[in-house]
């Protein structure tokens, strides 16, 4: 008998005991998310890789899975995302993990800590080391499963209306700083803020903060720290790569078909490349427009990251022995880390730092 015919007058029982289901059978439900940003619209590097995650699985869905992306405050509070998704306000949200180091530290180590991984090395530690394992063992207490969400790369140091000279000049000093790194400056004897990125500039125009620190020159031009604060340190030693993750709904998660999983992991992963490949491309611009415009540069003197170091690894100790989540994590991180350093000593630095040395 003929296909056509068979199908005609088979019916879809017999079509299915046959093992041709039609195409309509295999076809995916329309489905619409919300996703709740932890940073305002006009970052378009760092709110971007969500847009650029929603359009990814709409094209490669067909327009089936839609996702809108919803800036900080429209939905929910820039830190209120994790509250968000866990008790399934929205199906998810972009963020960076380190807001949210006062639920538990260990949310830091999915994204920085000071004296940390690098990008490569953080991205290394996610996809081919324990890292997103493990982060999601740890996630899953919070009903949340998580995908890598971007990178800035190695930050600055941020803007000080006096530069930091030497560590008397961190006594008292007080500095808007990314969440989990405030713990660090605050044994320094500094006095960290954590300020939502679109409320920055008017604390520091107003005096209420010394100093700011948010990503790299073209964030932190476009949001015009230089005008109320013209010296720009480095390196920011508390992100040497911050990883941004988006965060999902455990049970949105479940529910989604195989096919549709694949497409959420797929658009994440190139979200991820995505922000990096931008941030490096527009910093070099951004840095040449700041100094050119008055803007001043310096580095961290050696006794503020001798003593930044030191406080940091006292702090990973002291949090080891009393948070079971960060020591298991941690130690398995703090393993990639020396591994990695040793790597990067003798491959990446040492090829970064003679062409850094040449006149191109």
């Amino acid at each position: 008998m003929e296909r056509r015919s068979f199908v005609r007058h088979a019916g879809l029982a017999g079509v299915l005991a046959a093992g041709a289901a039609p195409a309509v059978v295999h076809a995916q439900a329309n489905i619409r998310w919300r996703l709740a940003s932890s940073f305002p619209k006009s970052l378009d590097t760092i709110y971007g890789a969500a847009d650029e995650f929603s359009k990814k699985v709409a094209a490669m869905s067909g327009g089936k899975f839609q996702i809108t992306v919803h800036p900080a405050g429209e939905l929910m509070p820039a830190f209120g995302v994790v509250d968000g998704v866990q008790n399934a306000t929205v199906e998810m949200a972009h963020t960076a993990p380190y807001y949210f180091f006062g639920k538990d530290e260990t949310f830091a180590l999915g994204c920085a800590i000071p004296f940390g991984l690098n990008s490569r090395q953080m991205t290394a530690w996610m996809y081919e080391g324990n890292g997103l394992k493990l982060m999601r063992e740890f996630y899953a207490k919070f009903s949340i499963v998580n995908f890598p969400g971007g990178n800035t790369g190695a930050q600055m140091g941020g803007w000080y209306r006096k530069p930091v000279a030497s560590m008397a000049d961190m006594k008292g000093l007080k500095f808007r700083v990314g969440g989990f790194a405030g713990k660090v400056v605050e044994r320094m004897g500094g006095v960290p803020q954590n300020i939502p990125g679109g409320e920055i500039y008017q604390a520091l125009e107003k005096g209420t903060i010394d100093a700011a620190e948010w990503v790299g020159p073209y964030d932190d031009q476009k949001l015009g720290f230089n005008k109320v604060a013209p010296n720009y340190a480095y390196p920011g030693w508390w992100e040497g790569g911050p990883q941004l993750d988006f965060f999902i709904n455990q049970k949105a998660w479940d529910g989604l078909s195989a096919e549709y999983k694949a497409i959420v992991e797929c658009a994440a992963s190139y979200a991820h490349v995505d922000m990096q490949g931008k941030y490096d491309g527009r910093n070099p611009v951004a840095l040449r427009n700041l100094v050119s415009s008055g803007t001043k540069l310096f580095r961290f003197p050696k006794d503020v990251m001798d003593t930044a170091f030191k406080e940091s690894m006292a702090l990973y100790a002291e949090i080891g022995d009393k948070n079971p989540n960060w020591k298991k994590v941690y130690a398995d991180y703090a393993k990639f880390r020396a591994d990695q350093n040793v790597w990067f000593r003798f491959a990446e630095s040492g090829f970064d730092d003679f062409m850094q040395q040449q006149k191109l």
